[in-house]
């Protein structure tokens, strides 16, 4: 018979799972609410991010009651510990979702001054990027946790290239800035989800070694 801390754990981890993917569909979302300038899904987005943060409560609650009142042995205790570092790094992931989409809202009322190819290569990066981190978490991979700074590598190269496409063209077109500032943005938020995805990665390794490493 599973152990009652055990059921708890595993309460634990299927509501951060679940909470990864809801910031996986967050972030899909935004993209496609700018690629399609559609203004009603990206508002959806920005009402969503209640469900992620509501299982970030949740999660922190479980947590913080196995650790306090259940003195968890060794390995459960980095479990826990580890899925309490994690859900910090979702949190924000959503967050970074509804900077995205509230972007998409402040747009100019005017066509797009540039192509989104680079921009759509980044989101779709940068879920995957997510993905992956949800999937070492859910697998206890070791392995591919610490391969995501790597997969990172391609994110940061693609908010080098678009950074300086956007000041080029600034040069070139300077009442382009405003809208130049706001694809900066998003390339930077979409930037900093690839940085938590990698932290996640990281506190998965902690979870299964009891070591974590500082990026």
């Amino acid at each position: 018979m599973e152990s009652r801390i055990e059921k708890q754990i595993q309460e634990v981890e299927g509501k951060l799972t679940r909470m990864g993917l809801l910031a996986e569909q967050a972030i899909e979302k935004a993209m496609d609410s700018l690629l399609n300038r559609d203004d009603e899904l990206a508002k959806k987005v920005i009402e969503e991010d209640a469900h992620i943060d509501r299982l970030d409560k949740q999660i922190e609650d479980l947590s913080l009651r196995i650790l306090l009142l259940d003195s968890p042995v060794s390995s459960d205790f980095l479990r826990v510990s580890a899925a309490l570092k994690m859900i910090t790094d979702l949190e924000r992931i959503g967050d970074y979702a509804v900077d995205i989409a509230e972007e998409v809202i402040s747009f100019p009322n005017e066509p797009y001054a540039k192509g989104l190819d680079d921009l759509t290569e980044m989101g779709n990066a940068a879920v995957s990027l997510v993905h992956e981190a949800v999937k070492t978490f859910i697998n206890g991979d070791i392995d591919s946790a610490r391969k995501l700074p790597e997969e990172d590598d391609k994110l940061d190269f693609l908010f080098l290239k678009i950074k300086k496409e956007l000041l080029s063209l600034i040069k070139k077109k300077e009442d382009f800035a405003d809208q130049a500032i706001i694809f900066m943005m998003i390339a930077k938020y979409l930037e900093r989800i690839g940085d938590h995805a990698v932290n996640i990665g990281e506190w998965v390794d902690y979870g299964e070694t009891g070591t974590h490493s500082v990026s």
